[in-house]
């Protein structure tokens, strides 16, 4: 069977660094950090009292305000940035494509966690007579964003959500492209959205001490690789892409991106929380992106690497990187973007492959910024774009991102030759 190629027609993003795709990149290549003392709820009495929260976002730009109560803030950051992507790709016109023809597929690592939060403890503080919201179960189901884009644009094709923690949206974002590679769609809305800063979030997260605590310097708090790292910086936010078959979208003159060239999935059947210690799951779903896509080590220019921050995760995924492309890891660049935005759990990879999508067709590699100290345990020969965005050519990225539970997803973008 003759795969078809799939390319990216459109970009949305609402994030800690900007509520458009414009101001996101910006701010990533210009190392801006997101992170700052907690809004959203009196954080006093906890572990860490920052995170990246989305900031001066107006769900009503977008959203009817009646609607839009309907919705927890992961469905509002998710169906946001769809909007914005649709828009961007010219798909929002009057029979601008064929809705049977036309899907989405979303990820989202925990989904209404805000609103399951709110429900619960409105039912604490009361008689004991249950008193719930109507839209309770509707706002807090994992898979509704998918469901809430597709009804607003009316795409009636493949609809669902992925659940694989923080890899979520990659294998949402590799699903998508494969459904339109195997002609079950032409057209796939894809990335993914969170919205765990909150005290239930925030006081999980702190009780497995996954989170920093640098709570006397929270923009400096996300130090990928850096030797006195001490957790990830929690996240919040959405980011989308439009993914077209090539011939669908050249016929309708649409702008094309980049390509998705391929993607790998694996498990490191390992620990609940802790990644492989060599880096298994990592290497080998690195690995299964290339073999997808059919392409040597040499055609990758940059990794996006999930570098969360954490003493273990930064370890495992830099032995990896050294395993898989051997001597040339020396003439990568390699960066993480979480050092910015913090992490956004299943959101995480939507924003990074846009991040990699943009890198591609700019030629500018994202920094890792909040670097101080090297890390003996890291091979620091290798080229993780400390402190300032690097221009190079980037003619292919390599997205990663593995998730608690030992998900492990990894997507290949790289420029869209005819």
């Amino acid at each position: 069977m003759q795969l078809r190629r799939v390319v990216v027609t459109g970009l949305g993003a609402i994030t800690p660094l900007g509520n458009n795709v414009t101001d996101y990149w910006n701010s990533l290549i210009n190392g801006v950090s997101g992170a700052a003392p907690i809004t959203r709820f009196d954080a006093s009495k906890f572990k860490t009292r920052f995170a990246c929260e989305v900031k001066g976002f107006n769900v009503e730009d977008y959203l009817d305000r009646k609607e839009a109560r309907k919705m927890d803030p992961f469905s509002q950051y998710g169906l946001c940035s769809a909007i914005q992507a649709v828009r961007d790709a010219g798909l929002d016109g009057e029979n601008a494509f064929d809705p049977d023809r036309a899907g989405v597929i979303w990820g989202t690592g925990i989904g209404g966690l805000q609103t399951f939060q709110d429900e619960c403890f409105n039912f604490a503080k009361g008689d004991g007579t249950p008193r719930y919201n109507p839209f309770f179960i509707p706002k807090m189901i994992a898979d509704i964003c998918s469901g809430h884009i597709s009804i607003m644009f009316k795409m009636r094709g493949p609809n669902f959500t992925t659940v694989s923690a923080c890899a979520s949206s990659t294998n949402a974002l590799i699903d998508a492209a494969m459904y339109i590679k195997l002609n079950k769609a032409d057209i796939i809305v894809t990335g993914g959205s969170e919205a765990a800063v909150c005290e239930s979030g925030v006081g999980g997260f702190n009780a497995m001490h996954a989170l920093s605590t640098r709570n006397d310097s929270p923009e400096t708090a996300s130090r990928p690789f850096d030797v006195d790292r001490d957790g990830f910086v929690l996240g919040e936010g959405g980011g989308c892409l439009i993914l077209e078959e090539l011939e669908h979208a050249l016929k309708r003159g649409a702008k094309i991106y980049a390509e998705i060239a391929g993607g790998g999935m694996t498990a490191d059947a390992n620990h609940i929380t802790a990644p492989h210690p060599e880096g298994l799951g990592a290497l080998n779903v690195m690995r299964n992106a290339l073999q997808d896509a059919e392409m040597t080590i040499d055609q990758i220019d940059y990794v996006n690497v999930h570098g969360t921050s954490t003493p273990l995760g930064d370890v495992a995924e830099t032995k990896a990187i050294v395993k898989v492309f051997g001597d040339h890891a020396y003439k990568l660049n390699i960066s993480s973007t979480k050092s910015m935005t913090g992490h956004l759990l299943g959101a995480a990879g939507a924003i990074e492959a846009i991040a990699c999508v943009l890198a591609v067709k700019n030629d500018i590699v994202p920094p890792t910024i909040n670097h101080f100290n090297d890390d003996p345990a890291l091979d620091n020969k290798l080229n993780f774009t400390f402190h300032k965005a690097q221009k190079r050519i980037v003619r292919a990225a390599i997205s990663n991102t593995f998730g608690f539970g030992g998900h492990n997803a990894s997507v290949i973008v790289k420029k869209y030759e005819a």
